[in-house]
């Protein structure tokens, strides 16, 4: 017996097919124009249909915005996941830093979306936040793996490797200058995190002792 689509689904193929449709329209355009360069005029000439036919589909441009954050969280998620040719886990931090640092090299404008704040009162939803949570979940199971387990140093790590990243894309663009630091800087920040045998607990004050202090 063959299954014929119903009318609903033929329309909500349709309709997906449209949405997305829309969305690479969106992306093409801001990779030429910047992100705050989306116009809706715009964006409806490059997808090859009308203003309101936009809004058929999306209610306003931060609902555009969040669909293109979706996805690219999406790439992102699915990017990070893909299989390394090592198993130590200081190498398997390197080689999670600078793939990041490659997805993110690549594509400056989706970097800005996914990582900086740029776009004013544009927040994305938890569904299209999603995949990019996940993808870091992922990065914060490697920083166990290396013995890197306190908040601080996640935090720094974020700092480090993002910094890196954004000097890059600012002051080298198609670049290596700061890229290339990733493995010197990952083995520093390694060292300067794992705990030392016989090391001070964060805080901790030495026991006063009796003479003059230098």
């Amino acid at each position: 017996m063959i299954n014929t689509p119903s009318k609903t689904d033929w329309r909500e193929g349709r309709r997906h097919s449209a949405h997305e449709a829309i969305i690479d329209a969106a992306w093409s355009l801001v990779i030429e124009e910047g992100l705050a360069g989306l116009s809706l005029r715009d964006l409806a000439g490059r997808a090859g249909i009308t203003a309101p036919t936009v809004y058929a589909y999306f209610d306003s441009k931060n609902a555009i915005y969040d669909a293109m954050f979706g996805r690219a969280a999406t790439e992102f998620e699915v990017k990070m996941a893909e299989p390394y040719e090592c198993d130590d886990p200081r190498e398997l931090l390197v080689a999670i830093a600078n793939r990041f640092s490659l997805f993110c090299t690549s594509s400056p404008t989706r970097y800005q979306l996914l990582f900086q704040r740029t776009l004013p009162g544009f927040e994305p939803s938890p569904e299209s936040f999603a995949p990019a949570v996940r993808a870091l979940a992922g990065v914060r199971e490697l920083l166990v793996l290396n013995g890197i387990t306190e908040e601080r140093h996640c935090d720094i790590w974020t700092a480090l490797i993002i910094g890196l990243v954004d000097q890059q894309i600012s002051n080298d663009p198609g670049g290596d200058r700061w890229t290339r630091l990733i493995d010197e800087s990952v083995n520093m920040f390694i060292a300067h995190c794992q705990p030392k045998r016989g090391s001070r607990k964060p805080g901790s004050r030495p026991a006063r002792t009796k003479g003059i202090s230098t």
